[in-house]
């Protein structure tokens, strides 16, 4: 055996699947990089705020050092006087780790003690508030701190008190080391926190989903003519309608299937009899040398298929209407004129109703009755119930059907001048397959009413069954509801 090849002489393999991704790598796939970029932005907030605490820390020293120095500047003499604490300024020294500088001067630079051309704020200083910031002096990066004051009393010969302004710049050596220590920890802590979040999330996404995986092997190990609902009471709550439209869609199937074992055990039994007569009439015509015996026989064989014709028919049109019923969605309803129909039923059924010379016709309003329905159904379910009529009255009798608008409801009625029907048949008419009391000996298989009682219900009707008052006759009326 050769594997297939296409026309230009290589052979080509069943075509692969594209490969699904799963509902767990999905769900991986989405949380895992949102918790990194979560855990990256936490990061990053620590980090400005490790920044802000440890500027916060370190830039207490420099406020004590600004305040130190201002308490021992002097003006009594006439000039500018800085006592400097060398004793503090040695242990902020120490304390910074780095170098440390200062000076003092007045705003207008004519005065000035310490390092000169420390960097100032690009913005005026506000008297009596110290103010921090970061600069570089002399191509080292430094922390500076700055304070001004009004001088009291002023410069001699200065015509109004000028402000002094007080200096101290350190390295950042020391807190930039603090701050990278602290965020290696934050950094470690961060990345275990992140592994272990992970991990977890992965088991906890693959135990979510073990139910999803149960459920599965379920129906995987189920036979096919299995058609039980599914258990859903160990799903999670987020599955039950997945797990109930799942049951739906099996109850569905298993209502078809019921259907199709009774149309077929319904099949076998009504036609079987049928056949076998036809099978022995035709052996017995076989048989038979009397060509006004075989004529009679082809008569009976020829009233034998008709029946078996008829129940066949009706029998397809029971299974259609079942069908219909168990369409998802309902049916393809549509705006029918129910007048129109029931006159296209009239005519179709005319040559049977003059060959038993039935005073037969239909009295309908002149303008339209539009209800929503299927046209195919409604057609199928006045004809049985013409032809139930015409079929049980006697010769010259009367088959009429009336259509009425009533208040909230459409009313189809056909009566007949038949045998009527026993109280105890009207109660069990829509049985199929049941000959009561005045079908039996004519011809016919029981499935009428049951097809017109099903059909109505349907379109949210009812079949009513009620004897002619004064009588004989049946009067079979389908009353739609809302229409």
């Amino acid at each position: 055996m050769t594997a297939p090849s296409s026309k230009d002489g290589i052979s080509h393999g069943p075509a692969r699947r594209p490969r699904r991704r799963s509902l767990k790598s999905t769900l991986l796939w989405w949380l895992l990089p949102v918790l990194a970029v979560v855990a990256s932005g936490g990061l990053w907030l620590s980090v400005r705020l490790l920044d802000d605490l440890a500027n916060a820390a370190y830039d207490r020293s420099l406020a004590g050092a600004l305040r130190a120095i201002d308490l021992n500047i002097s003006t009594e003499s006439g000039g500018l006087a800085v006592e400097l604490p060398y004793r503090l300024l040695q242990f902020f020294e120490l304390t910074a780790s780095g170098n440390v500088y200062f000076r003092v001067s007045t705003e207008d630079n004519l005065t000035e003690i310490g390092n000169p051309a420390l960097p100032m704020p690009e913005h005026p200083l506000v008297s009596g508030r110290a103010e921090f910031f970061n600069a570089e002096y002399f191509g080292e990066p430094v922390r500076v701190g700055v304070l001004a004051r009004r001088l009291d009393p002023p410069l001699y010969g200065a015509k109004e008190r000028q402000r002094v302004v007080i200096q101290v710049a350190e390295s950042i050596e020391s807190r930039a080391g603090f701050t990278r220590t602290v965020l290696m920890r934050a950094i470690e802590r961060d990345t275990l926190q992140i592994l272990l979040s992970a991990i977890l999330l992965t088991g906890g996404v693959i135990i979510a989903l073990r139910p999803l995986v149960r459920l599965s092997e379920e129906i995987d190990a189920r036979d096919p003519d299995d058609l039980r609902p599914v258990d859903d009471s160990q799903v999670p709550a987020e599955v039950q309608p997945l797990v109930s439209a799942i049951n739906r869609h099996i109850a569905r199937h298993d209502a078809q299937a019921r259907a199709q074992r009774q149309f077929l055990d319904d099949a076998s039994h009504q036609l079987r009899t049928p056949l076998t007569v036809l099978k022995t009439q035709v052996d017995f015509a076989l048989r038979e040398t009397d060509p006004q015996a075989v004529r009679q026989v082809l008569q009976a064989m020829h009233a034998g298929v008709d029946r078996s014709i008829r129940m066949a028919n009706q029998m397809l049109a029971l299974a259609r209407v079942h069908d219909a019923s168990l369409a998802e969605g309902g049916l393809p309803f549509v705006q029918t004129d129910l007048a129109e129909l029931a006159g296209e039923c009239v005519r179709s059924l005319l040559p049977a109703a003059r060959a038993k010379r039935l005073d037969y016709g239909i009295e309908a309003p002149g303008d339209a009755l539009w209800m929503a329905g299927s046209p195919v159904l409604l057609r199928e379910a006045v004809l049985n119930l013409l032809d139930n009529a015409i079929r049980y009255s006697p010769e010259g009798g009367m088959v009429t059907l009336t259509l009425l608008r009533e208040p909230g409801q459409i009313v189809l009625k056909v009566e007949d001048s038949g045998p009527g029907m026993p109280v105890s048949d009207i109660e069990r008419a829509g049985v199929r397959f049941r000959r009561g009391e005045s079908g039996k000996g004519k011809p016919g298989a029981g499935l009428g009413l049951a097809i017109a009682q099903r059909i109505a219900g349907l379109h949210k009707g009812r079949l009513v069954l009620e004897n002619r008052e004064p009588g004989p006759g049946l009067r079979a009326a389908l009353i739609f509801t809302g229409a």
